[in-house]
């Protein structure tokens, strides 16, 4: 089972520097991990105050401003 790792949270932050939002699951896929792991990882950036959930009809997350 795969963890959360400072390395996986940085391929995350860098992900999202290019788009303006995204669905977690679209997240998983392009830094290649499982979508709970990412789902977790999302959850420890947001804690960090890294990253925000944004809810436009469904959920997407971005980096906080």
């Amino acid at each position: 089972m795969s963890e959360v790792t400072e390395e996986l949270k940085q391929k995350i932050l860098d992900y999202l520097r290019t788009v303006s939002k995204a669905k977690n699951k679209d997240v998983a896929r392009a830094v290649g991990e499982e979508k709970h792991v990412v789902d977790k990882a999302i959850a420890e950036l947001s804690r960090e105050g890294k990253v925000e959930y944004v809810y436009l009809g469904a959920s997407f997350v971005k980096i906080k401003e």
